[in-house]
């Protein structure tokens, strides 16, 4: 074990070798280095400090003109929302979704900006700081407390103007009522409930417009060329192909009903087809349409296996059986995908009625 030594050799000192030592208990020397400098009297305006009221009028004229700007966006937003984003389909159509996502998008980020720079101006020019300290003590504050509580909180109230700057109390007011009530109406883009719309397609709409100018039903056309389907276009068995029903672009709202009417129609070899109870003529040689829109959660079950008669869903698997009123045979879907009824007219392949369940998913008919 070596000993310490100093300079040439001797001995340091025992009192030398500890007075770089701290004693527990004693100040930091990292103390005495601060990052930031601090005033050592610093004189901060108290609580209801005079302000230059010139300046403080021309600031509340500021501020009320900005928080005025957020009541007139919350309100715009509103209105957009119920009134124009209301047209061609609504706000959840194709052609209104960019529009009403820049509209709504845009007024609620003014609305939310001009407040927050009415609110910041007001804090920085209309506002005095002071510092507050607060002891802890008992839980029960006692006369003296309360009634100092008191006096700094209604010192507080005259530094911050609320009390005697009516038109800034005013207009925060009205600016913050509309958003208030903005949450209550976006509850509606949640919906709206599909209610009992899913229950009837165009399909049901085409059908009776036909059978009322005395022909069978109305005609299958092939998605994407609207050409009307004729028995011997898709006689070979093993084949699927997209319909829809004739004249379904020319309604008032075509997206949105191709949407809901796209169908699939499977040629299934007719010594395998085992047709359900009721439904012994609802295809033709085999021929048999089912709704593309998977009972799951909507996606579209375009998939087809020739050798099994197996439909899937590609996005969660749900696979149905073609051959067997397309009955839920794996996957997560709780029901199978409803049928539509078809006969022949003229050599045209039609649909006789609408698909007589809600399509889509099971929940959607709970509306």
């Amino acid at each position: 074990m070596s000993d310490n030594k100093g300079p040439g050799g001797t001995p340091e000192p025992q009192e030398e070798r500890r007075t770089h030592d701290r004693v527990v208990g004693t100040p930091s020397p990292a103390a005495e280095k601060q990052l930031l400098a601090v005033d050592e009297d610093p004189a901060p305006a108290g609580a209801g400090a005079q302000l230059d009221e010139d300046a403080a009028k021309r600031a509340e004229r500021i501020v009320a003109l900005f928080f005025l700007l957020a009541f007139a966006g919350s309100v715009a937003f509103i209105a957009y929302y119920i009134g124009w984003s209301g047209r061609d389909g609504g706000m959840h159509g194709i052609f209104r979704a960019r529009e009403s996502n820049f509209w709504l998008g845009g007024t609620m980020a003014l609305s939310f900006l001009a407040l927050a720079i009415g609110m910041t101006i007001w804090v920085r020019r209309l506002m005095t700081s002071a510092p507050i300290v607060q002891e802890r003590h008992e839980l029960q504050s006692d006369a003296e407390t309360r009634a100092a509580f008191n006096q700094e909180f209604l010192e507080g109230a005259e530094d911050s103007g609320i009390t005697k700057r009516p038109l800034l109390r005013r207009t925060l007011l009205l600016a913050a009522a509309p958003l208030g009530l903005a949450p209550l109406i976006l509850l509606r883009d949640l919906g709206p409930l599909p209610e009992k719309r899913l229950r009837h397609t165009f399909w049901g709409e085409a059908v009776k417009k036909a059978q009322a100018e005395g022909k069978k039903g109305v005609r299958l056309v092939v998605d994407g060329t609207n050409k009307p389907l004729k028995v011997s276009d898709f006689a070979s068995p093993g084949g699927m192909i997209t319909v829809l029903p004739e004249g379904v672009e020319e309604s008032h709202h075509a997206l949105n009903e191709i949407a809901k009417s796209v169908t699939i129609l499977i040629n299934v070899p007719a010594d395998q087809f085992k047709p359900a109870k009721g439904r012994e003529n609802w295809h033709v040689n085999g021929i048999v349409a089912y709704s593309k829109i998977c009972t799951h959660v909507g996606c579209p079950a375009a998939l087809y296996e020739q050798t099994t008669h197996h439909i899937l869903c590609p996005c969660h698997q749900s696979t149905f059986d073609a051959t067997d009123a397309a009955k839920v045979v794996f996957g997560p879907a709780a029901r199978p995908l409803p049928q539509l009824p078809l006969a022949v007219e003229d050599g045209y392949i039609v649909a006789t009625a609408d698909f007589p369940e809600p399509i889509g998913p099971s929940f959607w008919e709970r509306g």
